[in-house]
């Protein structure tokens, strides 16, 4: 059995998407390029995935893995979608530069997408090449296996390679092409799209699938339409808290670009902050300031609203029914995204029951934070280190804040609030430090591995890969890596790589 035969076993596709009305999708395969040649494999998620990474890297492999071969199973597609576009309605969009290859069921028994990510114009691409340049690639390879690491729920990247070309962006690039992973490429505006055209039919096909292959407990209620909204906004919720918690701002937070099961996707101007501002922006592309960070919440919530304004039509035949059932679903994002950034940022301060008081004390820390320009990060983790008795290293951490007088306050209440609990230092800082990571993909840092790379070096890449892989645990050797921007450092804008 040769490569290209053994590849072709070991990729048993079964594309259900693919087997959904041709008004769902559009055929095609993937234009070819030059001269292929692979950068990363994730090894590790094509073990995941039953694919053997030593022939993913073999001649055979890396045509798969760049698209200029299509292995035995596979059924290109370019999904059709709409979108709500910094609030501004699109009736068509659709994968413009990306091709669903079809879908592996993983050795734990998940069903996910394979999708190529630059693999050249599709009939949605709006006179754009539907190729992608290394830089964005990277920073997709990177921040996606980062969140990842810090068990935020996340499209996933099998690999990353060269095509052989030089792409047109504000000047020559290197060519790359991405392998996306995700348990889904269905988004909030797919449901669009059909709503938009009255395609009740389509609507109601879609809503079925997705109940079948993602959310079957759903199918089993009484109403199963109603309890897909309400088990999206639950989904939602979960994940922009982790975001919230984490200090992510995705940057460009689109109807298409938020997926129905509720893993993070479409990385784009995406950042994490240093300093903590609620108001950052780092998208070059959003001059208003809609997608900025302590905005997150509620756009989410705004992008449920239109998800269920989508499937009123199928959620009752009786429009005040159908409203009221849209609002008790879309209502549980609140409470739910409430519950986890609370417990979330209680543990993060070391505090294992809630009582009064405590939200009180993580607000009035991210006033000081925002007050005196605090790395959002690393406040977290030094607290960690500090001693509940004794100030003697409170040092480490009242440099992030100017040591400010009223900082001084805070760690007082903070401590007299730790006594309560009662927990030694040592078992204290090891439970905050499973939540607080040493180490996050720096937006200095990311970009650095880019403009190496540039350079045919991807060494940085490689390392950066590596220590966010656990960021939680202190990994001495690159713990230069912890720290913030220096000024000259600092990054302003990121870019969506279009």
């Amino acid at each position: 059995m040769n490569d290209t035969q053994y590849l072709s076993k070991k990729f048993t596709f079964d594309n259900s998407y693919a087997r959904l009305p041709e008004r769902f999708y559009v055929r095609l395969s993937p234009t070819k390029v030059p001269v292929p040649k692979l950068i990363k494999l994730n090894e590790e998620l094509a073990l995941e995935l039953g694919l053997d990474p030593e022939v993913l890297k073999t001649p055979i492999g890396v045509e798969i893995l760049s698209g200029n071969c299509i292995p035995d199973g596979a059924e290109p597609l370019a999904m059709a979608y709409a979108g709500h576009q910094f609030g501004n309605w699109v009736p068509e969009l659709g994968d413009g530069r990306a091709l669903l290859l079809g879908e592996l069921i993983g050795l734990d028994g998940i069903r996910r997408d394979i999708q190529l990510k630059g693999s050249g114009p599709t009939p949605f691409s709006r006179m754009g090449d539907g190729r992608a340049v290394l830089g964005p690639i990277l920073r997709e390879y990177i921040i996606s296996e980062g969140m990842n690491g810090l068990g935020i729920p996340t499209a996933r990247t099998l690999s990353a390679a060269l095509t052989g070309e030089k792409i047109m962006r504000e000047q020559l690039f290197p060519g790359a092409i991405l392998t996306r992973v995700a348990q889904s490429h269905v988004r909030v505006g797919t449901f669009e799209y059909f709503s938009a055209r009255k395609d009740i039919e389509g609507l109601g096909l879609l809503a079925d699938y997705v109940i079948r292959r993602h959310f079957p407990d759903a199918g089993k209620s009484k109403n199963p339409y109603s309890a897909l909204l309400y088990e999206v906004a639950i989904r939602q919720a979960n994940l922009i808290a982790k975001w919230m918690l984490c200090g992510f701002i995705h940057g460009v937070m689109n109807t298409d670009n938020m997926q129905i099961v509720g893993e993070t996707i479409d990385y784009g101007p995406c950042a994490f902050l240093d300093t903590y501002q609620p108001d950052m922006v780092f998208s070059s592309i959003d001059h208003m300031g809609r997608y900025a960070f302590g905005n997150q919440p509620k756009i989410a919530q705004w992008n449920l609203i239109c998800l269920g304004q989508a499937m009123l039509p199928l959620i009752s035949d009786d429009e005040d029914s159908a409203i009221s059932q849209v609002k008790e679903a879309i209502g549980i994002f609140s409470t739910i995204y409430e519950e986890k950034w609370t417990s979330g940022i209680i543990a993060k301060l070391g505090f294992v029951n809630k009582i009064d008081g405590d939200i009180q004390i993580a607000q009035d820390l991210l006033h000081h934070m925002a007050e005196n320009g605090a790395d959002f990060t690393l406040t977290f983790r030094r607290l960690c280190d500090l001693s509940v008795k004794s100030s003697d290293f409170d040092g480490h951490v009242r440099d992030l804040f100017g040591y400010s007088k009223e900082f001084d306050e805070w760690l007082i209440r903070w401590r007299r609030r730790l006594l309560i609990e009662g927990l030694g230092d040592p078992d204290r800082k090891s439970a905050m430090e499973t939540v607080n990571p040493a180490f996050i993909p720096r937006n200095h840092l990311v970009e650095e591995a880019i403009r190496d790379a540039l350079n045919q070096d991807f060494g940085l890449f490689e390392k950066l890969l590596k220590v966010y892989k656990e960021p939680f645990k202190y990994q001495p050797e690159f713990k230069h890596f912890m720290k913030p921007p220096l000024a000259h450092q600092k990054v302003h804008q990121t870019f969506c790589g279009t």
